[in-house]
C-alpha cells in the first residue's frame, strides 16, 4: 500500500520537530526532515537538532545524512522521501526550508547533477549574478544578486548542461507530487520563541560546536558555515564580533528568515493552522 504523506510546515522555532514525534508515537509513523541544515553531521545546537534519545527511538531521514563540506541538494532529498515512502504506510515530513517543501507539493523540473569543480570556479567569483546577467537574463532578473547559492546554481547549470536554468525549469516535472496533505503551523508569539531558543541555545554550547567544527579543519566559506545560523557564531569564533552581538544578529537573521517562510506560505496559499489541530488532519489521513 502506497505510504500516505503528511508535509507539516511552519516558520523557525514553531515546534514543528516535537509536533512530528508526537504523530509519529500516536500514528506509528515514520519522519523525514525538510530542514536543509539538520542534514549536516555535528551541526546539532545552531540546527535545533533532535536530540540523540528522539533519534534513537524516532530515526529520521535526511538527519545527519552528510559531512559538512558535503552537497546536500533538493533531488538528494525528494530521493530520500521516496525511499522512506516506499517503506513506510504513514510519513509526516517536518521542516520548514520552502525549497524542499515545494518540491513535495510541486515538484521541480528535472536539472543536471551537481558538479563540484565547476562550483567551486563559480563559488569563487566575486560577481556571480553579473555573470549570470550576462549569460542568462531571465534568472538573473528573478534571483537577488546576494542570493550566491541559487546564483552559482543557475551558472553550474548553464556550464554544464549548455542551457540556460530557465530553459530546464520550463519543462514539465519528472515525478508527481509526493504530499497527501499539507499542515501549516505558526505561533502568534513567535518572535519570543526564537528569543528563548536562541538562549537555550548559547547556554548548551552553541559556541563550542561552531568552534568545534572550524577546528576540525572546515573552513569558514562552507555553505553551512555562511548559514544564518552559523556565520556570526563563526565570525566570534574568529574574533570578529563580540558574543552578545553573534546572538543579536543571528536572532535578528532567524526572524528575517520566519518572515520570509511566512510569506512564502502565503503565496502558496497556505494558511496557518494551530498545531492542535494538526493531530486531527493526521487522524484523518491516516484513519479516515
Amino acid at each position: 500500500m502506497p505510504a500516505r504523506v503528511l508535509v507539516l510546515g511552519g516558520p523557525t522555532a514553531t515546534g514543528k520537530s516535537d509536533l512530528a514525534v508526537e504523530l509519529a508515537e500516536r500514528f506509528g509513523a515514520r519522519i523525514a526532515s525538510a530542514d536543509a541544515m539538520t542534514v549536516y553531521r555535528g551541526l546539532d545546537v545552531g540546527t535545533a537538532k533532535p536530540p540523540p534519545e528522539v533519534l534513537a527511538r524516532h530515526p529520521h531521514a535526511c538527519v545527519d545524512v552528510r559531512e559538512v563540506d558535503e552537497d546536500f541538494t533538493v533531488d538528494d532529498f525528494v530521493r530520500e522521501v521516496e525511499a522512506l515512502a516506499a517503506r513506510a504506510e504513514r510519513v509526516v515530513v517536518a521542516g520548514g526550508t520552502p525549497f524542499y517543501l515545494r518540491a513535495l507539493v510541486r515538484p521541480l523540473s528535472p536539472l543536471p547533477p551537481p558538479d563540484p569543480a565547476v562550483r567551486a570556479r563559480l563559488e569563487a567569483l566575486d560577481d556571480p549574478h553579473a555573470l549570470l546577467r550576462e549569460r542568462d537574463p531571465v534568472t538573473a532578473a528573478r534571483l537577488h544578486p546576494n542570493d550566491r547559492v541559487r546564483v552559482v546554481r543557475a551558472l553550474e547549470v548553464l556550464e554544464v548542461s549548455g542551457r540556460p536554468m530557465s530553459a530546464w525549469q520550463a519543462m514539465p516535472p519528472r515525478r508527481p507530487p509526493l504530499a497527501d496533505a499539507v499542515a501549516w503551523i505558526d505561533r502568534d508569539d513567535l518572535r519570543e520563541r526564537i528569543e528563548a531558543r536562541l538562549r537555550w541555545m548559547a547556554a548548551h554550547g552553541y559556541v563550542e560546536e561552531t568552534r568545534a567544527v572550524l577546528a576540525a579543519g572546515h573552513p569558514p566559506g562552507l555553505k553551512p558555515l555562511r548559514s544564518f545560523a552559523y556565520r556570526h557564531l563563526v565570525a566570534h569564533v574568529q574574533g570578529g564580533i563580540a558574543l552578545d552581538e553573534a546572538l543579536r544578529r543571528t536572532g535578528r537573521d532567524t526572524w528575517r528568515l520566519a518572515r520570509k517562510q511566512r510569506t512564502w506560505a502565503r503565496g502558496l496559499g497556505w494558511s496557518a493552522v494551530d498545531p492542535a489541530a494538526v493531530v486531527e488532519i493526521a487522524r484523518r489521513l491516516w484513519e479516515g
